[in-house]
């Protein structure tokens, strides 16, 4: 398996949040798609819905994307604070650690602070403002 990639659905918020996100890792986005480039008479897209990200996708590090849509309204809302799910994040040092970790909880709610672990890592838990949960990690063995 090549890699992995995180893909988040967001209610309409997903271009604010990945530009939150980029404030933290940096980098470019490699691609956005709006509704409104896919319409056609087939797919019809509602001028509330036609700004909206069919897709976004930023890189990660060196091999990694963390991608989003946001859900058309039709489809239903996303409860996106009971995403039980995490995104974890392995960083290169204690600094890469805390730098990303401050950055994407600012604003949300911290579960498990950051610092030495039990298990010999140094990790912390929080959901970020837009309800998404992540975890960070260094871990001086790897």
């Amino acid at each position: 398996m090549r890699t992995i990639n995180p893909w988040i659905n967001f209610n309409g918020n997903a271009e604010k949040a990945f530009t939150f996100y980029q404030s933290v890792f940096g980098g470019e986005f490699t691609k956005i798609v709006r509704f409104k480039e896919l319409a056609s008479a087939e797919f019809q897209v509602p001028d509330n819905e036609a700004n909206k990200l069919m897709y976004i996708a930023l890189p990660i590090g060196k091999h990694n994307l963390l991608i989003a849509n946001d859900v058309p309204e039709f489809m239903g809302r996303v409860n996106e604070n009971e995403n039980r799910s995490k995104i974890s994040v392995s960083a290169e040092s204690r600094e890469e650690a805390d730098k990303i970790f401050n950055g994407l909880s600012a604003g949300g709610d911290v579960e498990g602070p950051i610092g030495d672990s039990p298990w010999g890592t140094y990790a912390g838990m929080f959901r970020d403002k837009y309800g998404i949960e992540w975890i960070v990690e260094f871990d001086p063995q790897l």
